[in-house]
C-alpha cells in the first residue's frame, strides 16, 4: 500500500543539511543577529496551561518557547508548532503583524530551531487553539538535524546514546521519565507519611557490604587506601537503628560490577528501608501497600499490564515458602533432604549445575531458580530462604537452617528482598567469617567483615524488619517497560571505540 511519508534523508542529504545550516549561522552571526547571545526569556504560559485555560487566556497575550517541530510556509502567512515541556502548541505568524524582516527571518529558521513566540491566544477555523504572534524571537539554532517524524529515531542503541534526542522526537519516552519522577515522588509521600526519616549515607565506603555483589574499587590518594562503590545501603542504615532513629529509608544509587543486561545495569537505584520492632511479616504488609499506593495514585489504578499478564496490585498477595514452592513446581521435597550430599545427588538427577562449596541450602536455592521463579506470575511473597544464602536475615526459631527473609515476584522476577534483621552479633561475626571463606575461596561477590557494624550491634539493635527494592523494576512494571534501560536517563553503554 503507497503512503505519502517522505523517505529518509540519506548521509549525503544530513550533511548537506548541516552544512547549511551551519552557513546560516554564520550569516546570522555576521548581522549581528547571534542567537547565542540571547540570554533570556520570559515565558507565561506552557502548551498544556494554553490549552486547559481557553476560556480565560482567549485574546490575551502570552508568551511560549520551546521547538520548532514543524513549519508550514504559505506566502505571507505560515503556521508552525512549538514542542515545549508539556506538549506542542501550533502558532499563526503572518508578516503583516511582526513584520518584513522577521518574517523572511521565521522563514529561514529549521526544524530544531529553538524559539520565543509573544502573542494572543486564539482558537482557528478548524477549532485548533493557537497562539497569534506578535514576536518570534530565535532563541538557539540548531546545527544537528532532528530525524524525519516519520521515521523518528528507531535504532535503539542510538536511542540510549542520543537520549536527548530520543526525549525530543519520541514523546512517549518522556512519559515514562514524568512517571518515573511521579513514581518516586510517591513513595518518598508513602514513607514520610508513616514517619519514616530520609537519610543519606556514604557512596564511597572502606568496607563493601550489605549484599553479594562484586564491587567496584577505586584509590583514594589522599588517605593512600582503597575504597568501594557501594553495592548496597544496608549497614550503615542500620547503624542508625543503632543510634535511635527507628524508621529510616534512603533512595540512592547502588554499583555492581556484573553483566549488563535488559535486567542489570552497573550503577541502579535503590531503595531500603528499616523499621524497629517489626519483623519480616510486618515489611511483607509494608511491601504490598507501597506497591498497591504508588501504582493507584500515579496510574489511578491497581490493574496492570506486564509482559502480556493482566495483574491486579489490589489483590492480597500471595505467600508461601520457598520449600513449598520447589515442592510444588519440582516435585522435591527438600525437608526430606537429609544433607548437602543427598540434595548434591538431587541436583545432578535433575541436571541442575552447583560447585563444589555449594551447601543444602545453595541447591534449594537453585532449584528454586530452576523449576519456581518462571511460574510467580501474580505478586507472590516467596518466605524463610535458607541461611547460606542470608548472612544478614535472622535465623527462624523454629527452623534454624532457614531465615525470616522474603523475596517479592512479578511475572518471573524479583522486586523487593526483605528480611528480620540478625541483631546477634556473635551469630553475625561468624556468618561474616563464613562469607570471608567464600571470598578467600575466590566468590568476588561474598561479604567482607565489617568489625564497627559487629560494634554496633554489640551495643545492641532492637529488632528490625528491613526491605530493598529496586527501583528501576518498579519503574519498569508500573511504565511496561521491557528494558531497565528504557527507564534510565543515561544507562550505561559500551564505549563505540
Amino acid at each position: 500500500m503507497a503512503t505519502n511519508q517522505p523517505p529518509e534523508l540519506t548521509q549525503q542529504e544530513l550533511t548537506e543539511q548541516i552544512r547549511i545550516r551551519r552557513e546560516k549561522l554564520t550569516q546570522l552571526q555576521a548581522e549581528g543577529k547571534d542567537p547565542f547571545v540571547q540570554t533570556k526569556f520570559d515565558v507565561t504560559k506552557h502548551s498544556d496551561q494554553i490549552k486547559e485555560e481557553f476560556e480565560a487566556l482567549e485574546n490575551q497575550d502570552v508568551a511560549i518557547a520551546g521547538r520548532l517541530m514543524s513549519k508550514r510556509i504559505m506566502g505571507k502567512a505560515s503556521f508552525c508548532n512549538i514542542q515545549d515541556r508539556s506538549g506542542t502548541m501550533q502558532s499563526y505568524v503572518s508578516r503583516n503583524d511582526i513584520g518584513d524582516e522577521a518574517y523572511a527571518a521565521f522563514k529561514k529558521f529549521d526544524i530544531g530551531d529553538i524559539v520565543g513566540i509573544k502573542g494572543f491566544v486564539f482558537k482557528t477555523k478548524t477549532g485548533e487553539i493557537s497562539v497569534h504572534a506578535k514576536e518570534v524571537v530565535l532563541l538557539c539554532k540548531s546545527l544537528q538535524v532532528l530525524p524525519e517524524k516519520f521515521h523518528g529515531l528507531k535504532d535503539q542503541e542510538l536511542r540510549y546514546r542520543q537520549r536527548y534526542v530520543d526525549l525530543i522526537v519520541n514523546p512517549e519516552v518522556k512519559n515514562t521519565f514524568l512517571k518515573r519522577s511521579a513514581i518516586l515522588k510517591e513513595i518518598r509521600s508513602f514513607l514520610d507519611a508513616r514517619g519514616f526519616l530520609e537519610v543519606e549515607t556514604p557512596v564511597l565506603q572502606s568496607i563493601s557490604g550489605g549484599a553479594s555483589a562484586r564491587p567496584f574499587t577505586t584509590h583514594h590518594n589522599a588517605m593512600d587506601i582503597d575504597m568501594y562503590l557501594r553495592i548496597a545501603l544496608e549497614l550503615p542504615l542500620k547503624r542508625l537503628i543503632v543510634g535511635g532513629f527507628e524508621r529510616v529509608y534512603e533512595i540512592g544509587r547502588v554499583f555492581r560490577n556484573e553483566g549488563i543486561s535488559i535486567r542489570h545495569n552497573p550503577e541502579f537505584t535503590l531503595l531500603e528501608i528499616y523499621q524497629a520492632y517489626t519483623d519480616y511479616e510486618g515489611m511483607m504488609d509494608l511491601t504490598e501497600d507501597l506497591f498497591r499506593t504508588v501504582a493507584q495514585n500515579v496510574l489511578g489504578s491497581t490493574k496492570i499490564q506486564y509482559g502480556g499478564h493482566d495483574l491486579d496490585l489490589g489483590q492480597k498477595f500471595a505467600r508461601i515458602t520457598m520449600t513449598d514452592a520447589v515442592k510444588q513446581y519440582s516435585g522435591v521435597d527438600f525437608d526430606q533432604v537429609a544433607d548437602t550430599k543427598q540434595a548434591k545427588e538431587l541436583a545432578k538427577e535433575h541436571h541442575i549445575a552447583f560447585e563444589d562449596r555449594h551447601e543444602k541450602g545453595d541447591i534449594l536455592s537453585l532449584f528454586f531458580e530452576e523449576y519456581v521463579e518462571k511460574n510467580l506470575i501474580q505478586p507472590t511473597f516467596i518466605m524463610d530462604y535458607p541461611v547460606e544464602i542470608s548472612p544478614l536475615s535472622k535465623k527462624k526459631a523454629d527452623k534454624p537452617g532457614f531465615t525470616e527473609r522474603f523475596e517479592l515476584f512479578i511475572v518471573g522476577r524479583e522486586y523487593g528482598n526483605a528480611y528480620s534483621e540478625l541483631n546477634d552479633p556473635i551469630d553475625q561475626k561468624e556468618r561474616f567469617m563464613k562469607q570471608e571463606q567464600l571470598r578467600a575461596a575466590g566468590d568476588e561477590e561474598a561479604s567482607m567483615i565489617d568489625d564497627d557494624f559487629i560494634t554496633a550491634l554489640e551495643y545492641g539493635m532492637p529488632p528490625t524488619g528491613g526491605l530493598g527494592i529496586g527501583i528501576d523494576r518498579m519503574v519498569m512494571l508500573l511504565t511496561e517497560s521491557v528494558s531497565i534501560r528504557d527507564v534510565l536517563l543515561f544507562p550505561a553503554m559500551k564505549s563505540k571505540e
